[in-house]
C-alpha cells in the first residue's frame, strides 16, 4: 500500500486560533478555560467552559455567508484553509477527481436547532423556520462546505463516533490514500457545542466539572481530585498525502501517518471498560498496522478526559499493551489545557503529535496537584511543564460515549 504523509495542518483551538498560537499554548502549558460568554450559564451547575477566544467569523468569510453557517462549519473551514495552504495545494494544478474531504463532527449543528426550537416555542408555536436550519445543521455539511469552495470532488463526507469521531475520519482518510482512491485527503474534525442544551445535557449526566469557583485548573486529568471534563470548541484540519504525490509537486512534508486502529469496548453507552479492554486493543490494533513494537513509540497523546473512571482505565490500557515500556515514554494529556472538544478533539490532538515531532517537545498534563494513589508514580505524565525530546513517534488514543475507540500513529518522515 501506498504510504501517506502529512502536508498540511490548521487549528482553531481555545488556547490558539491558529497553528502558531495553538504550538505557544502547547508548549507553555496554557489553560484554555473560563467563564462562558455564548450564553448566560449563571443558572447552570457549570458556568465555564473552554471557548475559542478573539474569534470574528466575518474576518475570514463574507458575512452574508456567515448567517447560512452553522459555527462548526465556520470553524472547519477557517481551520481548512489554514492547512490548504500550508501544505501549497492550488487547485488549478491538482486533479481535483482525486482530492477528497472527509471532515467529521460528534454532533454537528446543536446551535443552530437550539436556537430554531426556541423561536418556535416563544413564537406561539407558529412554524417559521429558517430555510437553512437542515443545510446548517447536518453534520456533513462542513465536509461539503469544503469541497464546494475549492472544488475538490474526490469522497466526501463525515463519519460520526462522538468523541472518536475525527480520529475515525482520519483513519479513513489514511485508508482511501493507501488503497489508491484518492491522492489528497482533507480531513479532521470541528465542534461548537459550547451552548445551552449541550451544557445542560452533559452536566445532567454528571460528567462536566462543576469547578466554578476555579474554572482555569478544571481540567485536571490523573489528578486525585479530577471530577469531570471540560467542554471546549474549534476544529483541526489535516492535508493527508500520498508520499509519492507529495514529493512529485515538491510538498513539504511534516511528518508520515504509519498506522491506525477502531476498536468498540462493547460494554457500556458512556463508561469505558473497566481493565480498559477495548482501549487496549486499539492500540495494537495501531501498532499492528503500522508494523511497530510497543518499544519504538516516544508520546503518547492519551484521551484523558478527566473523569474518575476514564483516565484509570486508560493508564490500565496502556499498561497491558507496552509493558515496561511504558517507563520510557512520555504520556500527557492535551485537554487539560484544550477542555474536550468532543468529535474535534482526536484532530487538534493528532496536530499536537505533529507538533510534537516537528519543534521535539512533549505538551504537559497541566493542573496537577495531588498525585493518584491508583497511578504508579513511575510513569511520566508530563505534569505541569513541557518536556523537551526528541519525539521520534506518537500515538494519538480517542475514545467516545458509545464505546468508540480510535487510535492514529504518526512518525518522523524518514
Amino acid at each position: 500500500m501506498r504510504r501517506v504523509v502529512i502536508t498540511g495542518i490548521g487549528a482553531l483551538t481555545p488556547i490558539g486560533n491558529n497553528i502558531k498560537e495553538y504550538l505557544d499554548g502547547l508548549q507553555n502549558g496554557i489553560s484554555g478555560a473560563g467563564p462562558i460568554t455564548h450564553f448566560d450559564a449563571t443558572n447552570f451547575k457549570t458556568q465555564f467552559a473552554c471557548e475559542v477566544k478573539n474569534f470574528t467569523a466575518e474576518d475570514f468569510i463574507d458575512k452574508k455567508e456567515v448567517r447560512r453557517l452553522d459555527d462548526f462549519t465556520v470553524y472547519a473551514m477557517v481551520a481548512a484553509d489554514e492547512a490548504i495552504a500550508q501544505a501549497g495545494l492550488d487547485p488549478e494544478k491538482l486533479d481535483c477527481d482525486r482530492v477528497g474531504v472527509v471532515i467529521s463532527s460528534g454532533i454537528g449543528g446543536l446551535s443552530t436547532l437550539e436556537k430554531e426550537v426556541e423561536d418556535f416555542i416563544t413564537g406561539n408555536g407558529i412554524p417559521r423556520y429558517n430555510p437553512f436550519l437542515i443545510p446548517k445543521m447536518i453534520i456533513d455539511i462542513a465536509s461539503g462546505h469544503v469541497s464546494m469552495k475549492y472544488g475538490f470532488r474526490g469522497i466526501n463526507y463525515a463519519i460520526v463516533s462522538a468523541c472518536a469521531s475525527s480520529s475515525h475520519a482520519i483513519m479513513n482518510a489514511f485508508d482511501n490514500i493507501r488503497l489508491g482512491r484518492n491522492d489528497v485527503v482533507i480531513t479532521g474534525g470541528t465542534e461548537a457545542t459550547i451552548v445551552k442544551v449541550a451544557v445542560g445535557g452533559f452536566g445532567a449526566m454528571k460528567a462536566l466539572s462543576t469547578r466554578n469557583d476555579d474554572p482555569a485548573t478544571a481540567s485536571r486529568p490523573f489528578d486525585l481530585d479530577r471530577e469531570g471534563f471540560v467542554l471546549g470548541e474549534g476544529a483541526g484540519i489535516l492535508v493527508l498525502e500520498d508520499l509519492e504525490h507529495a514529493k512529485k509537486r515538491g510538498a513539504n512534508i511534516l511528518c508520515e501517518l504509519v498506522g491506525a486502529g477502531a476498536t468498540a469496548d462493547a460494554y457500556h453507552i458512556t463508561a469505558p471498560h473497566p481493565e480498559g479492554l477495548g482501549a487496549a486493543n486499539v492500540m495494537r490494533a495501531a501498532l499492528a498496522d503500522a508494523k511497530m513494537n510497543a518499544d519504538e513509540v516516544d508520546y503518547i497523546n492519551v484521551h484523558g478526559t478527566s473523569t474518575p473512571l476514564g483516565d484509570i482505565a486508560e493508564v490500565k490500557a496502556i499498561q497491558q499493551v507496552f509493558g515496561d515500556n511504558i517507563f520510557k515514554l512520555n504520556v500527557s494529556s492535551t485537554k487539560s489545557m484544550t477542555g474536550h472538544l468532543l468529535g474535534a478533539a482526536g484532530a487538534i490532538e493528532a496536530i499536537a503529535g505533529v507538533l510534537s515531532i516537528q519543534h521535539s517537545f512533549v505538551p504537559p498534563t497541566i493542573n496537577h496537584f495531588t498525585d493518584d494513589p491508583e497511578l504508579d508514580s513511575r510513569i511520566n505524565l508530563t505534569f505541569n511543564e513541557a518536556q523537551q525530546r526528541d519525539v521520534k513517534s506518537v500515538l494519538s488514543n480517542t475514545f467516545g460515549f458509545g464505546g468508540h475507540n480510535g487510535s492514529v500513529i504518526l512518525k518522523k518522515y524518514q
